[in-house]
């Protein structure tokens, strides 16, 4: 008897700790699913090629890279807030980089395309690529660098 109701608040503590560990990621993030024909009839070519098909802005102070004026970064695709202007620095990189992501906004993937090991980042709502993180960002912060694509993001200046 003592057995089976050890073995049955066993179950009940990891059913319990599953469902608040399922509430944190998927609460977090409304996820947007579209066909890849539906997504062309939204987004750019040139967003379609980084979002959807994992491509590369050219490096380069485009886009948001010299951006630094006060406001949220937004996924280009789907509109999830994903970085906070307070967390974007000069890494001299030619990508937007960041130190840290609004929580829950994205989602870590290994990648090993091109001939190397990294770690992808994704929106966590619509999966769309928006670059990559490494772990040469700021060491007075979080020591990571988010490096993003200016394509995969747009900006709402603070008022």
């Amino acid at each position: 008897m003592k057995k089976l109701f050890l073995t049955a608040l066993i179950l009940i503590f990891f059913y319990f700790n599953g469902i608040g560990q399922d509430k944190t990621q998927t609460n977090m993030t409304k996820k947007v699913i579209k066909t890849d024909e539906e997504w062309k009839a939204i987004l750019t070519p040139k967003q379609f090629k980084i979002l959807r098909e994992k491509g590369t802005d050219m490096p380069g102070n485009t886009g948001y890279t010299d951006n630094f004026d006060k406001g949220t970064y937004y996924c280009s695709a789907c509109n999830t807030k994903l970085f906070e202007s307070n967390t974007k620095y000069e890494s001299h990189c030619g990508w937007p980089s960041f130190d840290d992501a609004i929580e829950g906004a994205v989602i870590y993937q290994k990648d090993q395309s091109h001939g190397m090991i990294r770690t992808e980042i994704l929106c966590s709502s619509c999966g769309g690529h928006l670059g990559h993180i490494f772990d040469d960002g700021p060491k007075k912060t979080t020591g990571k660098r988010y490096c993003v694509n200016s394509t995969s993001l747009t900006f709402k200046k603070s008022e």
